[in-house]
């Protein structure tokens, strides 16, 4: 279920100085822009422009799908999982090589999964009258999986592909053991319709929207903790357990950490992840279209942890050719600054956006409207909003403030 044939060098030695790769910054900054992106107000203009097909195509790729398939938005959360996977080596590595012991790594390690599930959980908790117990976003579910993930990089890549494996194949196994609901069931208590257009048929509707095993755990689960209301189910079909096939995906990401710090040629390191990528793509499609696993992001199911995760390795081929093999770095500044700084990036895209399109439209005034257009007018305060994104970003580079966990 995964490509246990392509080869991939064991982990090498920490290298005795700390090593930063501008493409790992790089492709990390594009997907924190796509992430700010939304802040483009977009939705708007394509409303206000219904005949417009560029716009029409833009909006579509900042939402993601209803259940099934990808656009290109769909592919921000994984990606950023996969890339905490690609820079644990080298964080390993580094702290190392300057001196640190293996206890105070793992400690870090730890205290960082740690700190990542409280800080989503604390940010999703803003504007509720009480702390808001979910586990589904990205910073926690990165946090549930990464103590595992560091114990899996202190292992040979050949032990990795296994883990891997048994994720994949015990994830699918459970829910496809999941019993369905019945002829005469209450759609309403799953929060869909019917005739939901991501309503699944035949086995494949063991993965269908809330009425999985995750959903069922959830009810279990989420209700352990102080609730406002009981939990029933989450509206956009999101699961706790989707950490476990996250988890998958940043061992993709570990692996092609792995393979950049080996002794193969820069090449033959892009050959590999070009390899990689088309092997995740077209496996996690065959899943899907043969009905064996839904490729579905919102529940990750296996077959989207091998898709999502063919298209990150072709990503990471792109950055990384064009980067560091033939050395073109200077237009890759912009996504440098995001990228290099990427909590900060997601604290203000999180918490800010509101603060600073408010802002930004009471300072120009209502005649905006006038000098671009009515249709045009949210986008040019999207723009201003993203820039301002940029531009603290930019200043906290220049003085070389960074928030690391």
């Amino acid at each position: 279920m995964f490509p246990m044939n392509l080869p991939a060098a064991e982990p090498t030695a920490p290298t005795p100085a700390p090593v930063r790769l501008g493409s790992i910054d790089a492709y990390r900054g594009l997907v924190m822009f796509l992430l700010l992106a939304e802040g483009l107000n977009i939705a708007p203009v394509a409303r206000a422009l219904p005949d417009s097909a560029v716009w029409r195509f833009l909006h579509t790729q900042q939402e993601h799908v209803e259940w099934t398939g990808c656009v290109l938005h769909d592919m921000i959360q994984p990606s950023f999982s996969f890339l905490v996977g690609v820079a644990l080596p080298f964080s390993v590595g580094n702290r190392r090589a300057r001196g640190q012991s293996a206890e105070a790594v793992t400690g870090h390690a730890f205290v960082r999964a740690l700190v990542l599930v409280l800080l989503g959980i604390f940010l999703r908790s803003v504007g509720h009258p009480q702390t808001y117990f979910t586990f589904e976003d990205t910073l926690t579910q990165i946090g549930l999986g990464y103590g595992f993930l560091y114990l899996l990089a202190l292992r040979s890549v050949r032990v990795q592909w296994i883990a891997l494996g048994v994720i994949l194949v015990g994830y699918w196994a459970a829910f496809a053991l999941w019993p369905l609901p019945g002829a005469d069931f209450d759609w309403a208590q799953a929060g869909v319709t019917p005739d939901f257009a991501g309503n699944l048929t035949g086995f494949a509707a063991h993965w269908n929207k809330n009425t999985n095993l995750g959903n069922a755990f959830d009810q279990w689960f989420l209700n352990l903790f102080p609730r406002a209301h009981p939990f029933v189910f989450n509206d956009g079909g999101y699961l706790t357990l989707s950490f476990i096939p996250t988890l998958g995906t940043m061992i993709l990401g570990l692996v092609a950490g792995e393979t950049l710090r080996s002794e193969r040629t820069g090449g033959a390191k892009v050959r590999w992840f070009v390899a990689a990528g088309i092997a995740g793509i077209a496996a996690g499609w065959l899943f899907g279209a043969l009905g064996i696993c839904p490729v579905v992001k919102r529940i990750w199911t296996p077959s989207w942890v091998l898709f999502s995760g063919g298209w990150c390795f072709l990503g990471l081929a792109a950055f990384y050719a064009v980067i560091d093999v033939i050395g073109w770095r200077r237009w890759a500044f912009p996504l440098v600054v995001i990228g290099s700084n990427s909590i900060a990036a997601y604290i203000m895209e999180s918490r800010f956006r509101e603060f600073f399109r408010d802002a930004w439209q009471r300072h120009l005034g209502p005649d905006l409207p006038k000098f671009f257009g009515a249709a045009y007018a949210p986008f040019v305060i999207g723009v201003l909003v993203v820039g301002t994104y940029w531009l603290l970003l930019y200043g906290m580079w220049r003085k070389k403030i960074f928030l690391r966990i």
